[in-house]
């Protein structure tokens, strides 16, 4: 009996993710696999991500039945026990048979035969809990204990809870017939709601946006909410300087917002910055590829946005191998660069200028202790309430009134993943009051 096309997929990907620092967002939309069938393709994505979302309750569960410890077995093997394991104790539509024939099967093609055995025992013990799954146990206890410090019991638990989801595709409108576009994308069996907080986001309740006229021709972006609303912070400029910018969702709203303003996209990664440049077409946005911390420009900007590169924790709904990547030392470590990356692009500030500095980290130490501890080194800049900027944008019309109090934590935007229905986001606005 030959292997399923989506598990033979699944396996690849998951493999990967493990040996390299690959995306399963990225490459469950590579061409590697845009052959497969919609429904192979379906069970290619429900398989790599649930593996990866209960990759803490997957090994328990392995490791009560192995005679082997983890650590002993080969990658491969381990790999194909999870994803033999994940269809046999969620996917109650999955014959088991067929779940553990094919995880078999892909431990002999990957050249370790000799394992096909203990896979085989492994599995066949393996039964669908009757009980539900606690979140909780999907998760690092260690980055669980960092997020009931910071947002409580509750929060922490809602944390979880939407991580093992799988969020809504939040969309934005360009182009010039927004109506037309929204019309073709319901005619094409797109059904559409209305976003929690922006008037202008769209959230896709079922179907496949990428799949659309209007996704190719770009005339739609795929972005989070919460992301959304960063970009929105930035306000009005004549000229405006995006930092880290890469891959362009927030510098494309930044230049519909100012269409009459200079935009500088800058990204340190040069086949990102061509990237950004291919997806972002807008006449008034400039591409580079440069290092913020030691910029070649010698002008000032109304507007900066620095988007830090972080640990990624307020989106493990999207990217839940971050989980399995991430310790406590690589948020001391990035912190280190996100307090450089602030400090050389608060030069870039003109006076009365103002810059946004956000992360889609929910770890206060890459959020508000790097903007206070920049802060107490500069005295030219304020930290300046993010309501004023929210109170504008629900004047337009632009921001619910509804939900706004509830994206605030002290002068900080700072969204909650369970608490609100998007990624988790920070944002500190600084202005220059000297010099």
């Amino acid at each position: 009996m030959p292997i399923s096309p989506a598990r033979v997929a699944a396996f690849e990907i998951l493999l990967r993710i493990v040996t390299t620092d690959a995306y399963a967002s990225e490459l469950l939309h590579s061409s590697r696999f845009e052959k497969l069938s919609p429904a192979d393709h379906g069970l290619l994505t429900e398989v790599v991500m649930g593996a990866l979302r209960w990759r803490g309750v997957l090994d328990s569960e392995i490791a009560t039945h192995s005679s082997q410890s983890l650590a002993r077995l080969d990658t491969e093997v381990l790999t194909a026990l999870r994803l033999g394991a994940y269809q046999l104790l969620f996917l109650d539509r999955i014959p088991a048979h067929a779940a553990v024939h094919d995880s078999v099967e892909l431990v002999k093609q990957a050249h370790k035969r000799s394992a096909a055995g203990l896979v085989n025992a492994v599995l066949r013990k393996i039964k669908r809990r009757q009980s539900d799954l606690n979140p909780r146990e999907a998760h690092p206890e260690w980055l669980v204990d960092r997020w009931e410090k910071s947002y409580g019991p509750d929060a922490a638990r809602r944390i979880c809870e939407y991580n093992q989801s799988t969020p809504r595709t939040a969309i934005r409108i360009s182009g010039a017939s927004p109506e037309q576009t929204l019309g073709k994308l319901r005619a094409g069996g797109i059904q559409l709601e209305a976003g929690q907080f922006l008037s202008g986001t769209i959230i896709v309740q079922s179907g496949d946006v990428t799949k659309t006229a209007a996704f190719r021709e770009r005339l739609l972006m795929i972005q989070d909410e919460a992301s959304q609303l960063v970009a929105f912070l930035v306000g009005h400029g004549n000229s405006i300087l995006d930092c880290c910018a890469a891959p362009g969702g927030k510098t494309r709203i930044i230049a519909e917002r100012n269409s009459d303003s200079t935009v500088m996209a800058v990204d340190l990664h040069p086949r990102r910055a061509a990237l950004l440049k291919k997806l972002v077409a807008n006449e008034n946005v400039q591409v580079i590829s440069a290092d913020v911390r030691q910029l070649p420009l010698t002008a000032k900007f109304d507007r900066v946005l620095v988007d830090a590169p972080c640990s990624g924790t307020g989106t493990m709904a999207r990217n839940p191998e971050i989980k399995w990547r991430l310790g406590s030392d690589d948020i001391t470590r990035l912190q280190q660069y996100q307090i450089q990356i602030l400090r050389a692009a608060l030069q870039q500030v003109g006076p009365g200028g103002r810059l946004v500095y956000s992360t889609c980290s929910l770890e206060p130490e890459e959020n508000e202790v790097v903007v206070e501890q920049v802060l107490a080194e500069e005295g030219s800049f304020r930290v300046v309430d993010c309501r004023e900027e929210m109170t504008k944008l629900q004047a337009v019309g632009e921001l619910s009134t509804a939900t706004s109090d509830s994206l605030l934590r002290g002068p900080y935007l700072r969204t909650i993943p369970g608490v609100h229905a998007c990624d988790g986001f920070f944002a500190a606005m600084l202005e220059k009051t000297q010099g």
